[in-house]
């Protein structure tokens, strides 16, 4: 599905005012308008488009929505009916002393009508909700092994309550879908839906990138140097022995595979990466600068 770029149709940048985007509109629906355009064949296709992104970029809610998902992640969440429900181009076209109907026979609004002119009052039993969206934080062991969380919202202005299972793998952006969970239809149609969106919170043991995690682990100059096996902590409560060969250098990244978090679709598990630091000792004893005179003396 190619993107739609509500701004580019109305010739505004992405921080353009309210002020901005009518005055853009404006300009735009006195040059498209059936009555000023009635030998331009294109006049009527160019003012739905423009209408349309007149009717996202002026609704505080839907440009939130526009801007944060893009046109297609946007398109997921409002129908068509949707982008124009609520919005009266009658009392706008007046403002700028165009008529609500054009003379080319195209309706702008009424009744409820949007300005594609071929809706009616018995298609709004069609008109879906609102969609919600719900922000789940979890912790890295509850992603890891799933678990049931209570979400509580406001559905039509009331307090409602439900349980949601989460499943294995819901990491950072993953979204579970709740069908008929959302804000009621205004006009008798179907519920909208409820999104539960995931959010990780930050683990003191672990980082997170997608299914993988990244721990660190801290060696001596003496270990880097002659070889050592260090203990690593999984998500899983287990301990892994990993071996650190002789030579090692600082900040060398080791990676376990499938110690990971599980993929919440399918089978696997990400990966486990150490990140090896060689630590460099601040003081040394008398006896152990000695030792590494000795060293430098050898030509190590």
């Amino acid at each position: 599905m190619s993107e739609t770029d509500y701004y580019k149709i109305l010739g505004v940048n992405k921080n353009a005012t309210n002020a901005e985007i009518k005055k853009a509109y404006r300009k735009l629906a006195m040059k498209y308008h059936p009555d000023h355009a009635r030998d331009d064949k294109n006049a009527e296709a160019k003012f739905k488009k423009i209408s349309e992104a007149y009717a996202v970029l002026n609704d505080k809610e839907k440009r939130k929505q526009y801007d944060t998902f893009g046109s297609t992640g946007f398109r997921q969440r409002y129908s068509q009916e949707d982008i124009f429900r609520g919005f009266d181009f009658t009392d706008i076209l007046k403002e700028f002393g165009l008529g609500g109907r054009g003379k080319a026979g195209m309706k702008f609004s009424f009744g409820g009508e949007t300005p594609f002119g071929t809706h009616s009052r018995q298609c709004q039993a069609n008109i879906k909700g609102t969609d919600f969206i719900y922000e789940l934080p979890l912790t890295l062991q509850e992603v890891a092994t799933g678990t049931s969380k209570t979400v509580q919202f406001k559905r039509a202005g009331h307090p409602e309550k439900i349980t949601v299972k989460i499943p294995k793998g819901m990491v950072t952006g993953k979204k579970l879908r709740l069908a008929g969970k959302g804000e009621p239809s205004p006009y008798g149609g179907p519920p909208g839906d409820l999104y539960i969106r995931t959010r990780v919170y930050d683990d003191p043991a672990f980082t997170v990138k997608k299914y993988d995690l990244y721990a660190n682990a801290e060696i001596k100059i003496s270990e880097a140097i002659l070889g050592t096996s260090i203990s690593v902590p999984t998500i899983a409560h287990k301990k892994l022995s990993v071996k650190i060969p002789s030579g090692t250098k600082h900040k060398t990244m080791m990676r376990l595979s499938g110690h990971g978090l599980p993929h919440m679709k399918g089978k696997g598990k990400g990966d486990l990466y150490v990140l090896v630091n060689v630590t460099m000792p601040k003081n040394l004893t008398k006896k152990q600068k000695n030792l590494i005179e000795e060293l430098a003396d050898t030509g190590l």
